[in-house]
């Protein structure tokens, strides 16, 4: 079987402030055509930036030694003609953040319009038909009512699916997929891969899959690269990977999983904060005179409640108003329904008397990289709640942000560094140390341990449940991985097209569901993986 990429001997310096950091040392790995091979490792061990220096993708600051071979014609130091060629059209690129990908001010058709323009010529009726096929079959449902949307408007998950919808535009040789599923629940990531999958058998497509998820590997890969500290530790096989793992850190990233249940809420813990009819629609406006036409019903008639101390997941697939929920209660969106925090009605509260508020409510959103400052050190990023706030106990900022660094397992000695010099995993840790530097009461967690492979998001979940249990915090947690739903959560909200179709205590639903709904999304999540 012919090669379609072989690297070999692949080394990536960067170079900052007279400063040079190894980040990749020495690696080989081929891929056959037609072939999936995974690249696994911890956050910052090496494999995004081997992935983006196969068609010279890294910035001006990076020096890239070695040999990147693709369909036999060399990568390195070719001319920036050839690369243009083969990027997004013999290579296309799944990367890990969409909402850094996506143009924010060009509308769904547009940015899907213009890859079928520049590489296959395809424009007008013809393109619309192309762009609504590929919208459907990633799982886009009426995508005929996306494609004026701008990417704000679309959840987590739905600009992942997007992303995918363009890399498979222009029928790529090459697929570099950098977790492409991180943002999807576990129904819609079946079908992704599913859809991957078939598209793969059907083109002959190759495949680099890089992700944290060894469920996934697993399932699609046909071998496996381990990434550790820049290098290959081990590769082989899947099978043989998975069965006899040898290098001590294989090992510990396929013993890796979040398991063990929260504390116990204390007796008569305090009410945090409690919804009642809580309904969030959204207007539909057309004509030039904006009319109204009808509404997208992201949340309707929901109530719940969370307690000092306590966890409440909520769980569904992408756009089914999982977040939506949890921003009206933050009251970062409008609402109709009654939002109380501490005994207090606060739905009706104004400017003024929201600040307070703030400093007592915290989120930590889904993309770390989208809203994390790229112009902020770490310092001023997690210091940035104090700034406004003030500090919660009369300390100095500095000495509060070296302490809220430590408890998230950061080194506090790269407080002046800027995000794009952390790992995906190290942003997120930089997301939850500025939610918690004021010492709030409620903490929203929207997909915290999305971007993390398997071992730092055992460590997450750690310090999440250490946090709670210092600090009696109110967790509200979204997340398409059940498998850490329940390790973290007291009760189960599921969430299915803005309705409450379910809720309960952990145990309750997980092992007793009582509609088909829920029944689906536990045999995606917990079925063993063939």
């Amino acid at each position: 079987m012919s090669r379609i990429l072989d690297v070999r001997d692949l080394r990536v310096t960067f170079t900052q402030d007279g400063m040079e950091t190894q980040a990749v040392r020495g690696i080989s790995f081929h891929i056959d055509r037609g072939e999936t091979v995974a690249l696994v490792g911890e956050s910052g061990s090496g494999k995004s930036v081997s992935a983006l220096s196969t068609v010279q993708l890294l910035g001006p600051s990076a020096r890239v030694e070695g040999s990147v071979s693709y369909d036999g014609q060399e990568m390195i130091g070719a001319p920036e003609r050839l690369l243009r060629k083969v990027r997004g059209n013999d290579v296309s690129f799944i990367f890990q953040e969409p909402m850094t990908s996506l143009n924010p001010l060009h509308t769904l058709e547009k940015q899907l319009g213009e890859s079928l323009a520049l590489h296959q010529g395809i424009e007008g009726d013809a393109a619309r038909e192309r762009i609504l096929d590929l919208l459907h079959r990633v799982g886009i449902r009426e995508p005929e009512s996306r494609l004026t949307a701008y990417p704000h408007q679309l959840s987590g998950g739905q600009r992942q699916r997007v992303m995918i919808a363009m890399a498979l535009a222009n029928g790529p040789d090459l697929l570099i997929a950098d977790e492409p599923t991180t943002a999807l629940d576990v129904t819609i990531q079946a079908q992704i891969l599913e859809l991957l999958g078939r598209i793969q058998r059907d083109e002959g497509m190759s495949l680099l899959f890089i992700t944290h998820d060894l469920g996934i590997v697993r399932r699609i890969s046909d071998r496996v690269c381990v990434m550790k500290d820049g290098e290959i530790v081990e590769t082989g096989p899947t099978r043989e990977i998975f069965a006899k793992p040898r290098h001590p850190y294989t090992q510990k990233l396929l013993s890796a999983e979040s398991t063990g249940t929260p504390d116990p809420v204390k007796d008569g813990a305090e009410e945090i904060a409690r919804t009642d009819n809580l309904k969030i629609w959204f207007p539909i406006q057309k004509g030039l005179l904006r009319r109204t036409v009808g509404y997208v019903k992201a949340v309707n008639d929901a109530s719940m409640s969370v307690r000092a101390g306590e966890t409440v997941g909520i769980v569904g697939e992408s756009g089914s108003g999982k977040t939506t929920l949890a921003l009206a209660i933050m009251r970062l969106i409008q609402s109709e329904g009654g939002i109380t925090f501490r005994g207090e009605n606060v739905k009706s509260w104004k400017t003024k008397r929201l600040r307070k508020l703030r400093s007592e409510m915290q989120i930590v959103f889904q993309d770390p990289y989208g809203s994390l400052s790229p112009r902020m050190t770490c310092e001023q990023i997690i210091a940035e709640g104090l700034t406004v706030h003030g500090s919660p106990d009369g300390r100095p900022h500095r000495e509060l942000v070296t302490e809220v660094m430590e408890e998230v397992g950061l080194d506090p000695a790269t407080m002046h560094r800027y995000p794009h010099e952390f790992s995906g995993g190290q942003r997120q840790r930089i997301a939850i140390a500025r939610a918690m530097v004021l010492r709030p009461r409620l903490v929203v967690l929207d997909e915290p341990t999305s971007a993390l492979d398997m071992t730092v998001q055992v460590q997450i979940v750690d310090l999440l449940r250490a946090l709670q249990r210092k600090y009696d915090l109110a967790y509200l947690f979204i997340s398409h991985d059940l498998k850490v739903v329940r390790a973290m959560s007291h009760k189960v909200i599921v969430m299915q097209n803005g309705d409450v179709v379910e809720m309960g205590v952990t145990d309750d639903i997980f092992d007793r569901p009582q509609t088909d709904y829920t029944r689906t999304l536990i045999a995606a999540a917990f079925d063993p993986v063939g």
